[in-house]
């Protein structure tokens, strides 16, 4: 098994309904273990960094608007193979079509306002996680 980090955001509605620990649990009683947490309010620009790929579609200024509503969670998560795992835990982006027991199954209130962001790849992973943290932030082995 590989020893990866990903990247996790507690969205603002999750925030707003006081599960921040019941999500970190979660990720802990999978072996998935927070080695970096901060709570900051997002702006526009690290918005569109986080969904660049987003940014020319019909759904980002909702997705904006919601995203620096309030504060979010910023999570950096390690475990062996830590980006599939973690994506397995939160669920399919539409909640409706995600598994029965995952995070967005549970607390997610629509596709927009989906309780919960994980990096889709090693790649957005290591790009996701430095924008926010410096190196001297995280604490593991790795």
């Amino acid at each position: 098994m590989i020893l990866e980090r990903t990247l996790s955001i507690i969205k603002p509605n999750a925030i707003n309904k006081h599960v921040i620990g019941n999500i970190i649990k979660r990720f802990e009683d999978n072996s998935l273990f927070v080695v970096g947490l901060k709570m900051i309010k997002l702006n526009y620009h690290q918005v569109s960094f986080i969904y660049s790929e987003h940014k020319n579609k019909l759904f980002f200024n909702e997705l904006l608007e919601f995203m620096t509503s309030s504060a979010i969670v910023l999570l950096v998560l390690e475990g062996h193979n830590a980006i599939n795992r973690n994506r397995l835990i939160i669920g399919h982006t539409n909640p409706a079509y995600a598994n029965i027991g995952t995070i967005r199954k549970d607390y997610a209130d629509s596709i927009t306002k989906n309780a919960i962001h994980g990096s889709a790849s090693q790649e957005a992973a290591n790009r996701e996680i430095y924008y926010f943290f410096k190196k001297n932030e995280i604490y593991s082995t790795l």
